[in-house]
């Protein structure tokens, strides 16, 4: 077994504190990364506070996981002790259905879906050479913490030269917003108009300029006007300017909304051109309802899409080496989370948090709260 240090929350409304828990070694197709960075996505904050009511406590928060492989196991061939690597969302899947046998993971259709990095109670559809399931129902545990064991197929490559903290908000913010824009066919000329700029929206402005797009970015804060324009946005809106949302009506060929919590579409979808989509991205909640006079009478669609699979994962991580790519971070302690989760709620991080993992080793423990994760599934 492997001692290991992480970051958790007990219930709601605690703060996150280390504990010590125990990964098992890696297994046969499995490796060890002994985790560098890891990415403070929204996402964490709506877990470790509940706010999906899904939540298993304890919880150690982390998919945007940027580390050093340690050890490997039995079989690996795809990489070698001392390599950089990722690992995003996932850290399985049944791998038998039809979305995971296209390279969409994201989508599995197995009995319980993907096998999340953490909070993921799921039991694949996979089952071992015994004819049991290879993973047991326990939690999954995430990248607030040293080191994880992750089968070799869920693991990125990060190309030569990208810095690996700036690599880690590409597992999710960077994914996220490819998946719809290359699922969408952004090219050259297109009017893309990008709702919110955090994580995921300043992800979003990059990618679609090198696409070769159009970007205009709707925000509520003119604070975020000037550092728009500096990301690449052609043009700056303020939501609650009437005047220049009705100038814009029918001109987009898409827009994404990133914007992490409740809110109204129903402004943007006015915006689109016949036949074009309005694709939600950030939030999981329940919207408010569209008025489908503007969908119906100019053939417009409301759709979503979530995160991206392996394969569109690694062209993400490829696609931002080869264009000079990074979404703009601020590195922290790990003992500056709690006062990160207030910053982000506030808005107040451009545009992501990036854990140095370095300092969580050789802390002192919260013994009281230790516990043992017995680490039959990955992540676990």
């Amino acid at each position: 077994m492997i001692n290991c240090t992480g970051y958790r929350a007990k219930h709601s409304f605690s703060r996150l504190k280390p504990f010590q828990f125990e990964r098992r070694e890696a297994a046969a197709g499995e490796v060890e990364i002994a985790v560098l960075y890891c990415g403070v996505c929204h996402s964490d904050i709506h877990q470790v506070k509940n706010e999906w009511s899904n939540t298993n406590y304890p919880c150690v928060p982390g998919h945007e996981i940027v580390g050093r492989i340690s050890h490997i196991g039995a079989s690996v061939d795809r990489f070698t002790i001392g390599e950089i690597v990722g690992v995003g969302c996932m850290v399985d899947s049944c791998r038998k259905c039809e979305p995971c046998l296209a390279g969409e993971e994201n989508y599995c259709e197995g009995p319980n879906g993907y096998l999340c990095t953490y909070n993921g109670p799921f039991v694949p559809a996979r089952e071992s050479s015994g004819g049991k399931n290879q993973y047991t129902d326990d939690n999954t545990f995430g990248g607030y913490s040293d080191v994880l064991v992750v089968p070799q197929d869920f693991v990125l490559k990060i190309p030569k030269g990208m810095d690996p903290a700036a690599a880690a908000p590409i597992l999710c913010a960077g994914i996220t917003t490819y998946s719809a824009l290359i699922k969408w066919g952004v090219k050259a000329g297109d009017r893309v108009g990008i709702i919110g700029l955090g994580g995921l929206g300043d992800m979003a402005v990059k990618l679609a300029k090198a696409m070769g797009a159009h970007v205009t970015v709707f925000t509520t804060s003119k604070d975020k006007v000037y550092a728009a324009q500096s990301i690449g946005a052609d043009l700056v809106v303020l939501q609650n300017d009437a005047e220049s949302l009705k100038s814009l009506k029918s001109t987009f060929d898409l827009i994404l909304s990133t914007v992490p919590q409740k809110h109204d579409i129903n402004p943007f979808v006015k915006l689109l051109k016949r036949d074009k989509t309005l694709v939600v991205v950030g939030a999981l909640a329940p919207l408010s309802p569209v008025d489908n006079q503007e969908i119906a009478f100019h053939r417009r669609s409301v759709s979503g899409s979530l995160i991206g699979g392996l394969k569109e994962t690694q062209e993400v991580l490829n696609f931002c080496a080869e264009h000079n790519i990074a979404p703009e971070i601020e590195i922290i302690d790990i003992k500056e989370i709690n006062a990160a989760f207030k910053r982000v709620e506030h808005g107040d991080v451009r545009f992501r948090f990036v854990i140095d993992m370095a300092s969580i080793r050789g802390q002192k423990l919260d013994m009281g709260a230790s516990m043992q994760a017995t680490g039959t599934e990955p992540g676990s």
